[in-house]
């Protein structure tokens, strides 16, 4: 196993040296920062952390990419961070991408940091390999000088205004929902969730402050900055899709979505309505049981367990439906395999999975990339945690390119005009900070 130093440092303020650390890390040409928000529940790991400048890396298209991913991790046995885009789907299955891609990410990514920042509480856990391990009181110094970035409400990210273009015209939008809606009629399918892509061409943006303004106004519990040279996932995502600890696998999809009301009794109302909505209840359950059955691959024999079944969850944008599936594996279970043996999520696909998948595949009009894939970690100990990459604007630096995507699960109960508006609601924290 890989030998680090570790240094515990107490910060006067951590959320003052949480700025102060990201502003300090946008130096490095690998970056992924992952925060809680303090929205801390029963299976976080710790609050925060940060990962930057690849000691070792890894990237690669969908071919054997989990055979890579599982060699790549066997042999570093250390920490690694990285993404699953969506597109490894064609790794597990025989399916295909064939989609309109202007972002242009790798489909596989994981890097060996040589420096790590671990925050629970008040403490921050310097993780440094030996050798750069010298270079801690440094880059305490340096970070602790950094001058902060204060964010104003009224902060322009970008210098030119950005417009954003849906990809799918509405009227299209509601035609292919149409299509799905006959595929479940004629029993092809029972669920799909359907994703469109809004973007910015010939557009620029600040990557940090985008994000630090995302997260503002969306507080969620999955946080993500991640750099990747001139490449950006900036996420807001409410949403974990695996974690791994110890023998435990813990799967917590969310299904199920209700717009916010700034009137405190309406906002209740739109709450108790979500929880007892039985379209959006029967979207979850199904969403469920396709869980149950992904863990079930890896599972000990009567180990799949529904923890938390459609618990309705406050952010502050929307309400959400989450429900909590858990399994035991054994100890000779590659935790690659665990990952393989459920990607992509259930709660990005549908159900049937390969079916809709297929569907989705042929009337979606955007390649969804790293979109609806993972960003994540795993320890030196192989235990791992990875969210699903929604709520997220996704940058081609390089290209000025700008993309984010929303999607909802179509169901035999569905009203194509009601999808389209819960997609609405999904979009409106990236087009408020995009557009203002």
């Amino acid at each position: 196993m890989v030998v680090r130093t570790t240094y515990l440092h107490k910060p006067e303020s951590i959320n003052t040296f949480k700025e102060q650390l990201l502003t300090w890390s946008q130096q490095f040409h690998d970056i992924i920062w992952m925060d809680s928000n303090e929205l801390i529940e029963s299976y976080s790991s710790f609050d925060a952390v940060l990962a930057v400048d690849a000691m070792t890396s890894i990237q690669t298209d969908y071919q054997e990419a989990f055979i890579k991913l599982k060699e790549y991790q066997t042999i570093t046995k250390d920490w690694i961070f990285g993404y699953l885009s969506y597109d490894l789907k064609n790794a597990v299955e025989d399916l295909t991408s064939e989609n309109f891609d202007n972002l242009e990410f790798p489909e596989l990514y994981f890097f060996q940091p040589k420096k790590m920042f671990l925050f629970k509480g008040d403490t921050v856990e310097m993780h440094y390999l030996n050798m750069v391990s010298e270079e801690f009181e440094e880059d305490v110094l340096k970070i602790t000088k950094n001058e902060i970035y204060q964010l104003r409400s009224n902060q322009k990210i970008s210098d030119n205004g950005i417009d954003i273009i849906p990809r799918i015209p509405k009227d299209e939008y509601l035609d292919k929902v149409s299509a799905i809606l006959e595929h479940i009629h004629r029993g092809d399918i029972y669920e799909a969730n359907f994703c469109q892509e809004f973007y910015a061409k010939n557009a620029s943006l600040q990557p940090l402050e985008t994000y630090q303004k995302l997260n503002i106004i969306s507080k969620p519990p999955f946080a993500t900055f991640v750099k990747v040279g001139d490449k950006y996932v900036l996420s807001a995502s409410p949403e974990r899709y695996l974690k791994k600890a110890g023998n435990k696998i813990v799967s917590q999809p969310i299904k199920g979505t209700a717009k916010r009301s700034q009137d405190k009794d309406e906002d209740n109302r739109l709450k108790e309505q979500l929880a007892l909505d039985e379209k959006e209840r029967s979207e979850n359950i199904m969403i469920v049981d396709l869980v149950r059955n992904d863990l079930s691959k890896t599972a000990i024999k009567r180990s799949v367990k529904v923890e938390e079944l459609c618990q309705v969850y406050t952010f502050p944008q929307v309400h959400q439906m989450i429900s909590t599936v858990t399994s035991e594996i054994a100890v000779t279970e590659h935790p690659v395999h665990v990952l393989e043996s459920t990607f992509p999520m259930g709660s990005m696909t549908g159900a049937p999975k390969i079916s809709a998948m297929k569907i989705i595949e042929e009337l979606e009009e955007t390649k969804r990339g790293v979109y609806s894939g993972a960003v994540g970690y795993f320890t030196p100990n192989s235990d791992f945690d990875f969210n699903v990459v929604i709520r997220s604007i996704l940058y081609n630096e390089t290209k000025k390119y700008i993309s984010f995507s929303v999607g909802s699960a179509i169901t035999a109960k569905s009203n194509s005009q009601k999808e389209y508006e819960e997609c609405l609601i999904k979009a409106k924290a990236m087009r408020e900070v995009l557009e203002n």
